[in-house]
């Protein structure tokens, strides 16, 4: 394990503890970095909060930059959350383990926390080791880590606002939604109860922002108690390249689970309404990423992931308008991926003015 074992110290008075802004910038960028390379790193977290009253805060920073000093140059130290954990990224390493690295480079922290620190307050320090990918990720089973997605706090005024401003539209976009909306409710509900038995309502568990599972809602457009199995089929060889893209991503040409008016309710979107009260519930928003399956999310990639973990998922985006069924799976993830990376209020403005015309032309829409 020469790539966790070979450590050089630094001198103490040349280190730099990095903020915790900072920090979670760079672990942002290491996970995404690995996530394209296939590579692993680790990162160490050493949480100080037992101490509180007990340490100053110069105190946590000196033991900050000492264990800083004792780490690899390559490696970065900071606070993962100021003042009360530091944490550590330990970059490039390549066959290690969590085992090695506990018997390492834990014992390598506990040892220099030692020299700052009695007996009892080293008994009241937590540290954890978290590898990126871990085994869960490797076999595609389960979810990652949450402590590589912290979801930094945003910090300027223009980011609060433009939060504070999408829970002011999805509130008030849902309710005059739901309002206008409720004689064609009602239409659909009979037209549904009419052409085939079961219930009105189509509930699944999906995943939202951060892997959370919610209950989502639709118009029932499938006939009652179908099989999954050949949307499983479907979804796996799509994200693995099997079937022709172009089909569409998520949606079956011809399937035959589909009633002749759920094929209406499908082409024309109005089986999607009765996500307004999963926007109201908070668990969608109106515009963001769609919500996955969990057998969709095990299937896939790592760089896949980051839709669902950074991203609250919504009823429309930038792939309903721009580019619904008619891109790769590949480029929806693009997508969704560009959406979070630079949303605005006005760029969901856009989104939601482009919404009904996408839906009237029902380009890639069965």
């Amino acid at each position: 394990m020469k790539a966790v074992a070979n450590y050089s110290v630094m001198r103490e008075d040349s280190v730099l503890v990095a903020d915790e802004l900072y920090f979670q910038r760079m672990l942002s960028l290491e996970r995404r970095r690995c996530e394209r390379t296939e590579s692993r790193f680790a990162l160490v977290l050493v949480d100080l909060g037992n101490l509180n009253g007990m340490l100053s805060a110069r105190s946590a920073e000196e033991i900050a930059r000492s264990l800083a000093a004792s780490m690899r140059e390559t490696d970065i130290t900071g606070w993962y959350r100021q003042p009360g954990t530091i944490g550590i990224i330990l970059t490039t390493l390549i066959d290690a383990t969590r085992e090695t690295l506990e018997s390492v480079v834990i014992e390598r922290i506990r040892a220099v926390l030692s020299l700052a620190l009695d007996p009892a307050q080293m008994r009241l320090i937590r540290i954890s080791c978290h590898v990126f990918p871990g085994e869960d990720d490797d076999d595609s089973s389960g979810k990652p880590d949450q402590m590589f997605y912290p979801g930094v706090q945003k910090r300027d005024f223009k980011d609060v606002l433009t939060a504070v401003l999408k829970k002011a539209v999805d509130v008030s976009g849902s309710l005059a939604a739901l309002l206008l909306l409720s004689p064609l409710f009602v239409i659909v509900s009979i037209l549904i109860k009419l052409s085939s038995s079961g219930p009105v309502f189509f509930k699944q568990k999906r995943l939202g922002q951060s892997g959370k599972e919610f209950e989502f809602l639709k118009f029932r457009s499938m006939y009652a108690n179908n099989d999954p199995a050949i949307h499983q089929e479907y979804i796996k060889n799509l994200i693995e390249r099997k079937v022709d893209d172009s089909g569409g991503a998520y949606k079956i040409k011809d399937d035959p689970r589909v009633t002749p008016i759920g094929r209406f309710l499908r082409k024309s979107s109005l089986d999607e309404l009765p996500q307004f009260i999963n926007v109201l519930r908070g668990d969608m928003s109106l515009v963001g990423p769609r919500p996955p399956i969990s057998y969709e999310f095990e299937k896939y990639s790592l760089w896949h992931r980051r839709r669902v973990l950074e991203g609250k998922p919504g009823i429309t985006g930038a792939w309903q308008v721009d580019g619904r069924s008619r891109t790769t799976f590949d480029e929806m993830v693009r997508m969704d991926l560009r959406y979070i990376r630079k949303q605005c209020f006005w760029m969901d403005i856009r989104i939601l003015l482009k919404t009904p015309l996408a839906v009237l032309r029902g380009n890639g829409a069965y």
